[in-house]
């Protein structure tokens, strides 16, 4: 806005010495190629009368006007050219007369949104002779639309080089709240030596079809316009006839538009032949990207992009290319079930495969036809969940570690005390992998008509499939590149070109003029990562956000997006606080991804409705610590260490520090007291975590500590438990976010983001071979190993380590 403001004083300083002093043309006269007051007839003149109307131009587009006023109409004597781009505006009246040439240019800007905005213009005149020049003006505009039915326009113009000023203001009225039918006035104070005098005009513009419509227009002059506009899509043309006060006749106005896609009604007469859509899925789907260099397909724009192509009557499919596809499998099954809702319209689905395991095929399978490379793979290896042990390994090097687990199915810190899983975590790890199993099975054996035995053998006798097998088996229908797709695209159509840009969409071209007003906004709040102040979901900021989306009026529900293995209580309590004070204030819906158990549930347990996928890792209501210490590494390093200290506590955690990579271990592990006093402090932090998710879950006590012992539950088995109220995906969340927001469910909605990307991700400018310890610190493993470390002796409601591993966090 800045930049804009110094264009306009600039080009002040350029043109003011040129003119001379002049006047002021009222406003009626000078907007005579309107044919409504601006806030009531799409956009006005592009910015050239209240330049707040550019906030509702989407795409560029370009009008052109002339009338017969003073001429024929071929002749061309008055004519206009307005040319609008989001929030930018150009414009030019022309006229020839028997006095010389006279034209008139504007330049315009505004900001702000459908809701309300505001602009300002600078106009100016060069003519060929001073009598026909014309005083330049500033113009300062507002447009308030606080809702569908009402529209409220202001504007204030200054003259530069001459005595005078305007100010106008125009009402329109929809009483339905769509553009078929809106009434409107307008009052004008002209304040000139000249002239001194209140103006004013009161019409309708109706749209019974799209694109066809209709104006009349009374002045207070007891003249009266009547105008007509038929659009093409990106073309249209108008037609306006001006009458004097007796009635009679007096002259047309005629016009051309081009640019931007308008409602029209030959789409429905002669309906555009059916194409399809395509997508690339190459790279990482995550949920956010910065602004530049970052090629992540984030999952909401993949799932508007799937829910414009099914309500566009112009595609008949969608075809997708997963080579290189880099996701989870929890954001695979939510668009997975987004393609099942755009089959069910009737439209199909083609997919290009070459590697994939089982999440890949599983997401695959949904297509109506699968095109396989020549040299892909299919691996239907199943569902495995495992880990490392680390036992052994600090036994050699000397690092001892005492597990502080209270709770049977608390299993975080195993990696560290024992050589292999425990039985109550082999058992809940089982049941994690073979929900996973059925969910695949099922899903498969519905859309490639395989009976449960013929996938259980597929899995069990075969695994991997090469593509002459899986064409054989059924896994696939067809062997070839992306060229293959096209080509099936290209029989399906009919058309040598089967394909519509994605851009093309109606869903990304349709007008702003059909609702006025900003659509009512949703939140969705991204709480990603490790529990941790100011890392993972960094609480610090996050809650931050939080606020300020609850104390926004313009936001009417929230969803908070969970994907997090826990980690610090304190981080994930910040949140789940305010959430919890800010009941009743507004909805605030759960929506978890992959991972969102143990400190990532503490962030979901006060919404007031959880949403999660059959598949997510929920649950995990526990609490555990424990102890890493020196146990002889030191002094194999040739390190030691020395003290002083102020009573017989103060050493717990004083030890040496590893070089370079900044780890340190304790010199000595917890005497008697100390562990008792650890042991106290697990047990009542696991008492207030259930005691809280049986505030949240409205249960008891004893319900929710059945289902918690850090146990953790598929989203289905959540379902049944009551840790989950909704089986779904982001999406769902927003429709429940809608409904108890009392927005209607065909109601379009914009979704705020938060936290902000930032512009860049400054990570890939680090140096790769820029020391030791960008190298061994970047690793995964080290990273979380260094988190224990930090909260070493902490209890934590946190999984375990490799589970850390699960979670896409982009």
């Amino acid at each position: 806005m800045k930049r804009y403001i110094l264009i306009v004083v600039i080009s002040i300083f350029v043109f003011l010495p040129l003119l001379s002093q002049s006047t002021i043309i009222p406003y009626h006269q000078r907007n005579d190629f309107l044919i409504a007051s601006p806030g009531a007839f799409k956009f006005g003149l592009y910015g050239y009368d209240n330049p707040a109307l550019l906030a509702y131009v989407r795409q560029p587009d370009i009008l052109i006007r002339w009338s017969d006023k003073t001429a024929h109409w071929s002749e061309f004597k008055r004519w206009g050219l307005f040319m609008g781009l989001p929030h930018l505006g150009f414009g030019t009246i022309h006229e020839q007369s028997p006095l010389g040439h006279c034209a008139e240019y504007s330049l315009s800007f505004a900001g702000g949104d459908r809701t309300f905005s505001s602009g300002f213009a600078y106009n100016w005149t060069r003519a060929t002779t001073a009598s026909l020049d014309k005083s330049s003006l500033l113009t300062f505009g507002t447009l308030a639309r606080p809702n569908d039915f009402i529209s409220v326009g202001t504007q204030y113009v200054h003259a530069i080089n001459t005595k005078g000023w305007e100010v106008i203001a125009d009402v329109a009225f929809r009483p339905f709240g769509n553009e078929k039918i809106t009434f409107f006035t307008e009052y004008v104070f002209h304040r000139t030596p000249q002239l001194r005098k209140d103006m004013w005009s009161a019409g309708v513009v109706a749209e019974a079809l799209p694109g066809i419509r209709v104006s009349g227009r009374y002045f207070d002059t007891k003249t009266f316009s009547v105008g007509f506009e038929f659009s093409l899509g990106r073309i249209g043309i108008e037609s306006q006839s001006h009458y004097n006060n007796s009635g009679a006749y007096s002259y047309n106005m005629y016009g051309i538009r081009f640019g931007a896609y308008d409602r029209n009604v030959l789409n429905k007469i002669f309906p555009e032949s059916p194409k399809f859509i395509e997508t690339d899925l190459n790279g990482p789907i995550g949920y956010q990207r910065f602004q530049l260099l970052d090629n992540t397909k984030t999952l909401t724009s993949l799932l508007d992009l799937i829910d414009g192509a099914k309500n566009d009557p112009s595609i008949s499919g969608i075809a997708i290319n997963t080579s290189g596809m880099e996701t989870d499998r929890e954001k695979l099954w939510e668009l997975r079930e987004k393609l099942k809702e755009f089959k069910s319209t009737g439209k199909k689905v083609f997919i290009f495969v070459d590697r994939v395991d089982i999440d890949g095929y599983h997401f695959v399978s949904v297509a109506d036809k699968i095109v396989m490379d020549p040299f892909g793979t299919i691996a239907l290896q199943g569902y495995v969940m495992g880990r490392t042990f680390l036992k052994g390994a600090f036994e050699k090097i000397g690092v001892g570690y005492d597990e502080w687990r209270f709770f049977k199915y608390k299993s975080a810190n195993e990696s560290f005390s024992r050589d292999k899983m425990s039985d109550a975590d082999r058992e809940q790890r089982q049941k994690i992998v073979d929900g996973w199993h059925n969910i695949a099975m099922s899903d498969i054996c519905a859309a490639r008509g395989f009976s449960t035995a013929q996938f259980n053998k597929l899995v069990e006798d075969e695994v991997v499939f090469l593509p002459e097998q899986a064409k054989a088996l059924g896994l696939v229908d067809s062997i070839g590149r992306w060229e293959k797709v096209k080509e099936m695209v290209k029989s399906e159509t009919n058309k040598k070109d089967g394909f519509k840009h994605i851009l093309m969409l109606a869903k990304y071209n349709e007008p702003y003029d059909a609702q006025w007003s900003e659509p009512p906004k949703i939140a969705i709040i991204y709480a990603l990562g490790v529990c941790a102040m100011d890392e993972g979901i960094t609480a610090r900021r996050l809650v931050k956000d939080l606020q300020a989306a609850i104390d926004d009026t313009r936001i009417k529900a929230i969803v908070l997006r969970v994907d997090s293995p826990g980690g610090d209580a304190l981080a994930s309590d910040y949140i789940a606080e305010v959430i919890r004070k800010s009941k009743g204030k507004k909805p605030i819906i759960v929506s978890q991804g992959f991972v969102a158990a143990s400190g990532g549930y503490w962030l979901s347990m006060f919404a007031d409705t959880i949403v999660a996928a059959p598949g997510t890792i929920t649950g995990s209501i526990g609490v555990i610590g424990g102890w890493m210490y020196n146990k002889g590494l030191k002094e194999s390093l040739g390190l030691s260490t020395d003290l002083v200290k102020s009573s017989s506590h103060a050493d717990l955690g004083f030890g040496f520090r590893f070089p370079f990579i900044g780890l340190g271990i304790p010199d000595r592990n917890l005497d008697e007291k100390e562990r008792t006093r650890m042991e106290t402090l697990i047990k009542s932090l696991y008492k207030e975590f259930v005691e809280k998710v049986s505030l949240g879950r409205r249960k008891n006590f004893d319900e929710i500590d059945a289902i918690g012992q850090g146990r953790v539950w598929t989203g289905s088995d959540g379902k049944s438990n009551g840790l989950v109220d909704v089986l779904g995906g982001l999406e769902t969340a927003i429709d429940i976010a809608k409904e108890r927001a009392r927005i209607p469910k065909e109601q379009e909605v914009t979704l705020v983001e938060m936290p902000k990307k930032g512009l860049f991700d400054f990570g890939k400018l680090t140096p790769k071979l820029f020391g030791i310890e960008t190298q061994i610190t970047k690793d995964p493993t080290i990273e979380q190993l260094k988190f224990r470390l930090q909260h070493n002796g902490k209890p934590l409601p946190m999984l375990p380590l490799e589970d850390l591993d699960l979670v896409k966090m982009e």
